[in-house]
């Protein structure tokens, strides 16, 4: 049948009883672009219309079939549309409960919640009160930072460089987070590739956490003893940047002696991606406040705050989110929270993730364009930087950073400085990777890192299909470029 051109009623107003175009899945990218702002991140540089998907597979509207390791920027730890999910969902819709309780108690919410306070670190398992708020990962940040306030009586917030760039972006970056109230301060994120202060390693570390408690007892610092600290154990959207387990424990006891709320966010890391149920775990700490998003609620919108029970909370009475009793969101996060713990898919993504690690940086010695590969568990960033750019220097303004320092503009154990970042080229890998079939995300610095969050389901034949699809990317973005390749990988 053809399209019926919509006809207009006397007066020039449209005729909303005549029948309109029909709308046809290949034309959706173009409808898009007239319908919705400019800022679709990912609709911009992932130009298909996924129709099907199961597992790591999604098919588009042109019928070609895709491997996604973005993973729905990491809220599907089982993949997509997985038989355990789809159950769950199932059964609430078939039963006839409300999709929305509000705040009340429900079957399905107390499942959630037994299943939750079963994976959580035991510390904070035995104290933990659990807050539904909105469904977004910010909502659930926005929401901690005002239990801390509330709890200390104090304003400010504590975060780290690189922080903000996912979900929380909006509490982190908006107006409201720095008024004359709340104010907040950001501090330096230990990392090798680009330490802060040049140095990387356990003494880049160490100079990131003389720094941070320089600040805290500093009455000149201009920082005031906040009400919290929110720290990621991996940083997601700054790049994949695992923090050291040594500084993330220094941050619990700079904390903790200070009566600061030590606020995890676990909203990218969390449900076994980084090989570890909770990423805390790999260091042994037990926050104060954790926030969960994504992965937790298997594939729907769910956000919540777990917090110690001696943290004050909300009055009675005090409005609450419209949206804290999405039932089928629950049930679909207690069948991947169990699935995930009864198959110990935590373990599977610390032994695969060692696995790709070690034959990504085996791609990276063979191409000078790739200046860094890291992450944790299932959790990959590979940064592509100029080959041809100039080394750069490392801050060394930092306590214990001399100027002039030899040692302090080197990439640890590499004798070398790091390269400027490579936006461009990071772009036309992802581009490249589209081309063969694979999904993938870009972050961190000027959008400069590749980033692979894959299902912890990936096999292991699924797994060496990213690797070739993903090496085939680089090596055709770097000949495009012009070069970039130091010897075949």
């Amino acid at each position: 049948m053809g399209c019926t051109q919509v006809k207009s009623a006397p007066g020039g107003a449209v005729d909303h009883t005549a029948p309109v175009p029909r709308s046809t899945p290949e034309g959706a990218p173009r409808r898009q672009g007239t319908r919705e702002p400019a800022a679709r991140t990912y609709a911009r540089a992932l130009p298909i219309v996924p129709v099907r998907a199961r597992g790591l597979t999604i098919e588009g509207a042109d019928g070609r079939r895709y491997l996604d390791c973005l993973s729905g920027a990491g809220t599907l730890a089982l993949g997509h549309n997985h038989p355990v999910v789809l159950e769950a969902i199932r059964k609430v819709l078939d039963s006839g409960a409300p999709l929305n309780a509000l705040d009340l108690a429900t079957p399905v919410k107390d499942a959630f919640l037994d299943e939750l306070l079963r994976t959580l670190p035991p510390g904070l398992a035995e104290r933990a009160r659990v807050r539904f708020c909105g469904p977004a990962g910010s909502e659930a940040v926005e929401t901690a930072w005002a239990l801390a306030r509330t709890a200390t009586g104090r304003s400010g917030l504590l975060t780290f460089t690189g922080a903000g760039r996912g979900g929380a972006a909006g509490v982190l970056d908006g107006p409201s987070a720095n008024t004359h109230d709340a104010r907040v301060a950001r501090l330096p994120y230990p990392q090798d590739y680009r330490c802060p202060f040049g140095v990387g390693g356990e003494r880049g570390a160490d100079l990131a956490s003389r720094w941070t408690e320089s600040l805290l007892d500093d009455p000149g610092s201009g920082v005031p003893l906040p009400a919290g600290m929110l720290v990621e154990p991996v940083q997601g959207e700054g790049g994949v940047l695992p923090a050291p387990d040594s500084w993330l424990r220094r941050m619990r006891q700079l904390t903790a002696d200070r009566s600061v709320p030590l606020i995890a966010d676990e909203i990218q890391t969390g449900v076994g991606r980084t090989g570890a149920f909770w990423a805390v775990e790999h260091s042994g700490v037990t926050p104060d406040v954790m926030v969960l998003s994504n992965a937790i609620g298997g594939s729907l919108p769910l956000a919540v705050v777990v917090y110690r029970d001696d943290l004050v909370t909300r009055e009675p009475g005090t409005p609450a989110d419209a949206f804290p009793g999405n039932q089928l969101a629950m049930a679909a996060g207690t069948a991947t929270l169990a699935h995930v713990r009864e198959n110990a898919l935590a373990d599977r993504a610390a032994t695969l993730g060692a696995r790709l690690l070690s034959q990504l940086r085996q791609l990276a010695s063979g191409f000078a364009c790739v200046g860094d590969v890291r992450g944790r568990g299932l959790m990959i960033g590979v940064e592509l930087v100029d080959p041809d750019g100039e080394g750069e220097r490392g801050f060394t303004g930092s306590p214990g950073a001399a100027e002039g320092d030899a040692a302090a503009s080197l990439v640890p154990g590499s004798g070398r400085r790091p390269l400027p970042a490579a936006p461009e080229l990071a772009a036309a890998v992802q581009r490249e990777c589209l081309r063969r079939g694979l999904i993938v995300g870009l972050g961190g610095r000027h959008a400069s890192v590749v980033q692979l969050l894959p299902p912890l389901t990936i096999t292991d034949e699924q797994a060496a299909a990213v690797l070739d699809r993903l090496a085939d990317a680089v090596r055709a973005a770097a000949r495009c470029r012009g070069g970039g390749t130091a010897a075949t990988p």
